[in-house]
């Protein structure tokens, strides 16, 4: 009898996945533009400024007024989508490409629940995310629990991509920071109106992968409780450009002759820690803790070739009181096959945090 090593094959899965998509000559690497010049250096002198302060700040989100229209009504759900101009700061928005400008957002909402008595989870992409389609099947089921689903169409994906960009192998270093800076904003701002337009009971924010990066962040900046759930994400963007397969995505070459052209000659590993540095911002272990971290769950899988279990380990031992949960399978694998337990975690979440009636009183 051949006994079959699962935990091995679910790795090799992701490897032969990542060959395909990112060793072959299908598509372009990552950062074939380059780092990005003078928007890097922005992005990065806005980020070492906001490190020092950023525990005792509770920033107010930026308004928005998405223009709504309705896809589509039935007897016990509606779906609308709606746009509205990215809540960016002006540094930012003069950074971003026009196509990135106005952002898109899917709602979707069970009928006959008053708001105060609905919850909603706002789902933010995961790398290569285009559509709003497979978050919405990831939401929809959770009607029935009285749970709505917000999609927020990412910053370089979608109808916002930029039109030298093929996919989503971004053109620069600096769109990468862009795009979560952007996306952060923009989440953070739908949370503010869910709360104070819609008046939703409780509220969320999840994400697969980037997204759940992403997540990870906005539940920690938000000023009120919200359940936080990063699905199969690292702590920090360093873990996946230079320790998991997409290292093999990376277009080092291109980065290092941008380099020796400014500095002198640099070896790879040079280059690669400068893009340790530079992705270090991305480092979630560096934000504060969510103000109800019980309500945090983490879901990881047991044999990701994406992302190693000591990354999860090290934003759990950072936020005390956070939980996580173990699917078995790696990263495609899990993304495919681990959608209940992806579901049940945000019930869960949203389970932990007082209906906003209850906490003012």
């Amino acid at each position: 009898m051949v006994t079959i090593n699962l935990g091995l094959l679910h790795y090799v899965v992701d490897h032969v996945y990542g060959a395909l998509m990112h060793r072959s000559k299908i598509s372009p690497p990552f950062f074939s533009g380059g780092w990005g010049g003078s928007k890097l250096e922005l992005l990065e002198r806005m980020i070492t400024q906001l490190f020092p302060d950023m525990a005792g700040q509770n920033w107010p989100p930026t308004s928005i007024q998405p223009i709504w229209k309705t896809v589509w009504e039935s007897r016990t759900a509606c779906l609308r989508e709606g746009v509205f101009r990215t809540s960016c700061d002006e540094q930012l928005l003069s950074a971003l490409p026009p196509e990135c400008h106005n952002a898109r957002v899917a709602f979707l909402t069970p009928k006959g629940v008053p708001s105060h008595r609905m919850a909603c989870v706002v789902h933010l992409a995961g790398t290569g995310d285009h559509t709003f389609e497979r978050r919405l099947r990831l939401g929809g089921p959770l009607l029935k629990e009285n749970i709505a689903t917000m999609v927020l169409e990412s910053p370089f994906y979608g109808q916002r991509r930029p039109s030298l960009q093929r996919g989503a192998r971004l053109l620069c270093v600096s769109d990468l920071l862009l795009l979560g800076s952007a996306t952060i904003g923009e989440a953070r701002s739908l949370l503010h109106w869910l709360d104070s337009e819609e008046g939703i009971g409780k509220m969320g924010v999840c994400g697969l992968s980037m997204g759940g990066v992403h997540a990870a962040m906005v539940g920690s900046l938000h000023p009120t409780p919200v359940a936080t759930l990063p699905f199969l994400s690292p702590h920090s963007a360093v873990v996946a450009f230079c320790e998991g397969i997409l290292k093999h995505a990376t277009a080092w070459e291109a980065l290092r002759e941008e380099l020796a052209a400014q500095h002198a000659a640099m070896t790879l590993e040079e280059v690669k820690e400068r893009m340790r540095n530079v992705l270090s911002h991305t480092d979630v272990t560096r934000f504060p803790i969510p103000k109800n971290p019980n309500a945090v769950i983490f879901v990881a899988a047991t044999d990701d070739g994406y992302i190693p279990k000591h990354s999860v380990l090290e934003l759990q031992k950072a936020w005390p009181g956070s939980e996580v949960r173990w699917v078995t399978g790696g990263h495609v694998s899990s993304f495919l096959l681990h959608n209940n337990e992806f579901r049940r975690a945000i019930v869960d979440g949203l389970n932990r945090l007082q209906w906003k009636d209850e906490s003012s009183l």
